[in-house]
């Protein structure tokens, strides 16, 4: 299986992306991962939101199969602890799909369609973080919840 993470827009921040980067080459130890960027909508002050995020959600249905399983990370989704989505993770990889996609959307979310081809939603805490941090921290959630299904000591219970 693969693991595949898409963002609207790169990071700017040299310091998180290196962060981004250390956990992303770590992760690549236990399974295939690919961080894809889209790029950010060009002259968006005359869109309306949901104009910019019709915009950006046909972009995240162009980067995904009709067989990848698509996770929005969602204020709205379901929470759980580390070990929680290590379970998660694992329970994917039972099924037998070849691509697993989790989506962090622009500004003000994603549209409905792509709603509709998401098969489930995630929020990674209660609180708001920005874009950019979110990225971090499924990166590091990622790796964690495969040194847990490895019992490996970096989570410790």
């Amino acid at each position: 299986m693969t693991i595949k993470l898409l963002a609207i827009g790169k990071t700017d921040n040299k310091e998180l992306q290196s962060l981004i980067d250390d956990y992303q080459k770590r992760l690549g130890f236990y399974i295939k991962f690919e961080f894809d960027i889209i790029p950010d909508l060009k002259k968006v002050k005359h869109l309306s939101e949901d104009q910019q995020k019709q915009k950006e959600g046909d972009l995240i249905l162009g980067k995904i199969s009709s067989t990848d399983v698509l996770i929005l990370l969602d204020e709205n989704g379901k929470q759980m602890d580390s070990v929680g989505f290590s379970g998660y993770l694992q329970k994917h990889m039972n099924s037998g799909i070849k691509q697993l996609v989790f989506v962090i959307g622009g500004p003000y979310g994603f549209s409905q369609e792509v709603y509709n081809k998401s098969q489930g939603k995630i929020s990674l805490s209660k609180m708001t973080f920005s874009h950019q941090m979110i990225r971090l921290f499924i990166v590091e959630q990622l790796y964690r919840g495969f040194t847990i299904l490895k019992n490996e000591p970096y989570h410790h219970r």
